[in-house]
C-alpha cells in the first residue's frame, strides 16, 4: 500500500501514551490502525442503515442468533488456535531415536 506523510495534531496526553506502548517508528502505525478500525466501523455501520433501509429493522431473536453465532465462531477459532499450538509443541519436542538392536539386547 502507498503512503503518504501528513502532519495531524494530538492532544499531549494521547501522543505520550501511545509513545509509551510503542517505540518512536510505531506511532505511525498505532494512529494507522485505530484510523482502520474507525474507518471499518464507519462502513458497517453505513451497512447497517442500508440493510435496515431493504429489509427493516432487525428483530431481537435475530440479534440473538447472530451474537449466537459469532460466539460459535469464535469457540471454533479458539480450539483451532489452540490445536495448533498442541501441534507445534508437539513438534518440538525432541523424540528419541528408536533403540537398536544392540540397545535392545544390553
Amino acid at each position: 500500500m502507498a503512503t503518504k506523510k501528513v502532519t495531524i495534531t494530538l492532544p499531549e496526553e494521547t501522543l505520550e501514551y501511545i509513545k509509551e506502548q510503542v517505540d518512536a517508528r510505531g506511532v505511525s502505525a498505532f494512529v494507522t490502525e485505530a484510523v482502520e478500525r474507525r474507518i471499518a466501523a464507519h462502513k458497517l455501520t453505513e451497512l447497517a442503515g442500508m440493510l435496515e433501509e431493504e429489509f427493516g429493522p432487525y428483530s431481537e431473536e435475530a440479534y440473538d442468533a447472530v451474537l449466537d453465532r459469532i460466539a460459535e465462531m469464535d469457540a471454533w477459532h479458539d480450539a483451532m488456535r489452540v490445536g495448533e499450538y498442541a501441534r507445534s509443541e508437539a513438534r518440538e519436542e525432541v523424540v528419541s531415536e528408536p533403540e537398536t538392536p544392540q540397545e535392545r539386547a544390553a
